[in-house]
């Protein structure tokens, strides 16, 4: 069975439009790189979780804020890994600068004996759904499509 995860897509409403809040992944592999490298708060189920409890787990455990709400379903996307990512949009507001994440560990250098830390998630910010569409793993941005178009059928709105 393909692995799963599921995350949160947080969207706030602007004077230019709805922003949606990525997270950047940490670690030194993601370093350096930016444009497609971003994601939703999100992270593998555990067995028999449900899908929306395993959303808003993850973003707890990524960003530190825990979200209420009215949690609209994405539906699923599948990478080209074969992992299946089930996504659930929440109009919401936090602070990108005063998210905190939990941490793992690896080797690093690798093959060199070292272990070390680091946090899932290194930094937080809102952008735009055009911007967002650069930033955002490629995989994932059919999650933004589908908010545009609930955002689109509820209230008129981009």
């Amino acid at each position: 069975m393909a692995k799963q995860s599921a995350g949160v897509l947080l969207y706030r409403r602007r004077a230019l439009g709805v922003e949606v809040l990525l997270v950047h992944p940490g670690g030194p592999f993601w370093a350096n790189r930016d444009e497609g490298a971003w994601s939703l708060p999100k992270g593998e189920l555990q067995a028999d979780e449900d899908h929306l409890a395993a959303a808003r787990r993850e973003f707890t455990e990524e960003t530190g804020h825990t979200l209420l709400g009215i949690f609209t379903p994405l539906a699923s996307v599948r990478l080209k890994s074969g992992k299946v990512i089930h996504a659930f949009a929440v109009e919401g507001d936090l602070d990108p600068s005063a998210i905190h994440s939990n941490f793992f560990e690896t080797e690093w250098p690798p093959r060199s004996g070292t272990l070390r830390q680091y946090p899932e998630v290194d930094r937080a910010a809102f952008f735009s759904l055009a911007d967002a569409t650069a930033k955002l793993h490629p995989g994932q941005v059919p999650f933004l499509d589908r908010l545009a178009t609930f955002l689109e059928a509820a209230c008129g709105e981009r």
